[in-house]
């Protein structure tokens, strides 16, 4: 395990404090929590970049042939 010292505008604190203790666990906790969701973010994003290069327009034009014209349940609709 690593240590880390961050500097945080006291506002920052007090909410980030607030939050953590309503949550029920440590500003540490909340803090690594925070992290990992953004870096989650950020990996899925440059992943589906990845894979988006990847892409064929024409093999999806293809495979969208093979989706059904019904139209979406009621609850999916735009």
């Amino acid at each position: 395990m690593s240590t880390l010292s961050l500097r945080l505008p006291d506002s920052l604190h007090q909410q980030v404090k607030s939050l953590a203790a309503k949550d029920g666990i440590s500003i540490n906790q909340f803090v690594a929590s925070a992290i990992a969701e953004k870096m989650s973010a950020l990996l899925t994003e440059d992943y589906l970049m990845q894979r988006a290069t990847r892409g064929n327009p024409k093999s999806f034009l293809k495979a969208m042939t093979k989706v059904s014209r019904k139209k979406p349940d009621l609850h999916d609709r735009l």
